[in-house]
């Protein structure tokens, strides 16, 4: 991935691979994970415990093929009898009902399941290997593969499910004696069948299994599945004004008769109320958004933002921190942070609330039914009492009471014919610089 960052925390739709992965294998039936990692990558386990909270990391300490990963992990497979899914954190496409399907051929008599695709262009994949009547005997890597094997277009995914009690047999007796000398997981299939075990193929489309091993195919993730959450997002009711220039995250939940205009991007943690507009290029994470509310266009909203019904966040407004009362509004202009905002309180354009001192951040409360005029700064910690109004151009550092009105402006300084005065001095001066060059 040419990053300092493990490959299986880079992010598709604002979470990171492994996480997708996880939250299939939960989805699709799985109760709990263990997660082999390299070295020095406890943050890899870190995230795997935002979706399974027991989640145990085990470390395999020389990459010695995917039978030695799985291996690291036998502290958590010995004595275990329910069924075990091998999964790789950087393939996070594969659907839960495909894992489903898997887990449910485990609860017919299967002892091994293999995930196999058809594959468009298969070099580099192991082959699955069969016989006449369709059973799977075996999975041939392509290195050691003869040329009628490699000829074979069913294609090995790399997750396979087990029936517990029968996997750390299996892996006790794999060898290495392949091209590279590795102990490949792949060999239980020849295993388990020699010891009558029943083995099958679950089959599943070719762009669920995609590996992503640079940042190429990373982009390629991303592309397929904003596809899938924009389908998702359509066939719930949502309209997309040009779908294809809205990005999604996995977990962005749209209410009824939701529309978005074209380039919108939702980050983490939005959810929005049933009738709400998010209008064109507007970026949201971490935010929640009322029902019938309206925010941009070109509208920021950060963590923490909380808008009520009815509110109106226009252009070039930020809202980070901060809960927005129904019915109130920044229409133009304006940044709102670590603020309350009261019911159908009016922000005029370019009011900032100064929430930071150089040190720590401090609150601004702002009543219900507020006007505050254009141009304002309100510098917290700070009171508005409800219905007060803050003239505009108004620097605002003391709590204000409720319906008062608040002007801290400079006095007019007027003076008649000054300005005509200035043009004809500066014509003047013109002249003679002119006459100089002569």
């Amino acid at each position: 991935m040419k990053s300092a960052r493990p490959k299986v925390l880079h992010e598709i739709a604002g979470t990171p691979m492994l996480a997708h992965v996880l939250e299939t294998a939960r989805q699709g039936g799985l109760r709990d994970a263990a997660v082999v990692v390299a070295p020095g990558m406890d943050e890899v386990v870190g995230v795997a415990r935002s979706i399974f909270p027991a989640a145990r990391g085990f470390v395999q300490d020389r990459p010695l093929g995917t039978g030695h990963a799985v291996l690291a992990a036998r502290e958590a497979l010995e004595g275990f009898h329910g069924d075990v899914v091998i999964l790789y954190g950087d393939t996070p496409l594969i659907r839960p009902k495909t894992l489903a399907r898997m887990l449910e051929l485990l609860e017919t008599g299967t002892d091994l399941a293999v995930l196999g695709f058809e594959a468009g262009e298969p070099t580099g994949y192991g082959r699955l290997m069969s016989d006449a009547s369709g059973a799977l005997l075996a999975v041939r890597e392509e290195k050691d593969a003869s040329p009628e094997e490699r000829a074979e277009t069913l294609c090995n995914s790399g997750v396979f499910a087990f029936r517990g009690e029968n996997l750390l047999g299996l892996l006790d007796r794999i060898g290495n004696d392949n091209a590279n000398e590795e102990y490949y997981l792949t060999d239980t299939v020849e295993l388990a069948c020699g010891e009558g075990l029943k083995t099958a193929v679950v089959l599943c489309a070719e762009e669920e299994v995609m590996g992503v091993n640079s940042k190429v195919q990373l982009a390629a993730a991303e592309a397929e599945l904003q596809k899938r959450l924009r389908a998702r997002a359509l066939e719930d009711g949502t309209t997309l004004v040009a779908p294809e220039t809205v990005f999604l995250c996995r977990d962005t939940k749209f209410g009824r008769d939701v529309i978005v205009e074209p380039n919108v991007v939702f980050g983490p943690g939005v959810s929005i109320g049933d009738g709400a507009r998010i209008r064109a290029f507007s970026h949201l994470e971490g935010a929640q958004i009322g029902a019938g509310a309206v925010v941009g266009p070109f509208a920021r909203l950060r963590p923490g933002a909380n808008l009520g019904p009815e509110v109106r966040i226009g252009n070039f407004v930020e809202v980070k921190n901060s809960t927005m009362d129904e019915g109130s509004k920044a229409n133009h202009l304006a940044y709102v942070g670590d603020t309350h905002v009261g019911a159908k309180a009016n922000l005029g354009a370019g009011t900032i609330t100064c929430n930071y001192d150089g040190f720590q951040k401090h609150r601004t409360e702002i009543g219900k039914g507020v006007f505050v005029g254009s141009n304002t700064a309100l510098i917290a910690p700070v009171k508005i009492g409800e219905g007060a109004f803050i003239g505009s151009g108004s620097v605002i550092s003391k709590n204000v009471p409720a319906d008062a009105l608040v002007v801290t402006r400079g006095p007019l300084d007027q003076r008649d014919g000054w300005a005509a005065k200035m043009r004809v001095r500066r014509e003047r001066m013109g002249s003679a610089a002119r006459g100089n060059k002569k």
